[in-house]
């Protein structure tokens, strides 16, 4: 994956490979973004589950926290596409990327999993990640992809509002519908 130029972005080698870290200052918030590694999978668990059961409530069952979950987590954060957002040295939040899934076509890049500690919501720490995925999503792909709840008229907003559009593609029985962006 070719790595784009962000400004106030500053190359670092660190644990044996070269990494991109940006610092993020708007509106008083101080968020730093680096790649995530296995050695993050705790706390990006323990994320992915409080915002899940935070931001679906009733939408969907309670996700739980679980070795098992974090071992999948660790396995998921080996591979290059995560990164962690930063906010006086503790994760707040992360989020990732890949070719699409679904539906599989090359020329299209899929935003993963965007998830932020719900004690971090609305400081930020979301579009700050949001940029980041989608930087690193156009200097891969023409266009992405993007799949969320049709009921969560939350995330549709914040999908909206960072520059993604519903394409009217569902899956799941409707339960689910897609977003895309063009770069």
């Amino acid at each position: 994956m070719k790595l784009p130029s962000v400004p106030g972005a500053a190359l670092l080698c660190g644990h044996g490979r070269s990494a991109w870290f940006t610092s993020f200052r708007r509106l008083g918030v101080n968020v730093s973004i680096r790649p995530a590694n296995p050695i993050d999978a705790p706390r990006i668990a323990q994320i992915y589950v409080d915002s899940w059961n935070a931001g679906f409530g009733e939408l969907m069952p309670p996700a739980i926290l679980d070795d098992a979950r974090i071992d999948r987590w660790a396995g998921e954060l080996a591979a290059v596409g995560w990164w962690v957002a930063e906010q006086d040295g503790i994760i707040a939040g992360f989020t990732g990327i890949c070719p699409s899934r679904d539906p599989i076509d090359p020329l299209l890049g899929e935003l993963d999993t965007i998830a932020v500690d719900p004690a971090y919501w609305r400081s930020g720490i979301g579009t700050a990640l949001m940029h980041r995925a989608v930087d690193e999503l156009a200097a891969a792909y023409p266009q992405a992809i993007l799949w969320t709840l049709a009921n969560y008229p939350q995330g549709q907003r914040f999908y909206t509002a960072t520059g993604w559009t519903p394409d009217g593609n569902t899956r799941s029985n409707g339960s689910q519908i897609s977003y895309r962006r063009r770069f």
